[in-house]
């Protein structure tokens, strides 16, 4: 049974980037259902005793609900953990090196990841990704992620950020260009980096 993992934060801690009943809606209720309902999709399939790695890895093969739902679950798994209270500012080492020599400096970074979010049409996501050793940005619909077998895209995600409209309407409305400003405020960049590194081992 997959279960819903607890913040290491409280839902007040980003803001007032991110609003607690935001945040309270966001993970007790939407991340909630991802999970009850990706329980209820395994039952009696192939995926039934596959972990989540496993699934993701062979969702071509798995139905709708188990895409939906088990995108979901990793997705907003790892958004929790890539953000943090008193966060924000600029990477450091290894990691902001490579998004220097990848991207030209961390601003411009920025302003290419905030792009993909910004024009990823209706629902979905932003990532930053580790493919042969490089760092990639690119997009998903939905709940798709990089870890998928059906992604256009291949790669370990870093860095996630949540484009679907429950994800900040309630603060932002429909100023999405908005929160993505604000997001930079609240990303825990000792955890992106750490990401970083197992994915470049």
């Amino acid at each position: 049974m997959f279960e819903i993992p607890k913040l290491s934060y409280e839902y007040t801690a980003l803001e007032p980037h991110i609003d607690a009943k935001t945040m309270e809606i966001h993970h007790g209720k939407h991340h909630q259902a991802y999970v009850t309902n990706l329980n209820n999709a395994v039952k009696g399939t192939a995926a039934e005793n596959m972990s989540l790695m496993e699934i993701l890895g062979s969702i071509s093969k798995l139905t709708p609900a188990i895409r939906n739902n088990g995108g979901g679950h990793y997705n907003h798994s790892l958004f929790w953990t890539i953000m943090g209270p008193n966060a924000g500012g600029e990477p450091t080492g290894q990691l902001n090196d490579a998004i220097v020599a990848t991207f030209g400096s961390f601003a411009a970074f920025k302003e290419q990841f905030a792009s993909a979010g910004a024009t990823r049409f209706g629902s979905g996501w932003a990532w930053l990704i580790v493919h042969d050793n490089k760092l990639v940005i690119t997009s998903t619909p939905n709940q798709d992620n990089p870890l998928m077998d059906i992604a256009e895209v291949k790669g370990t995600p870093i860095l996630g950020l949540d484009v679907w409209e429950h994800a900040y309407y309630l603060h932002y409305q429909n100023r999405r260009p908005d929160y993505i400003g604000a997001f930079w405020n609240v990303v825990n960049w000792s955890k992106v980096s750490e990401l970083f590194a197992e994915a470049t081992k």
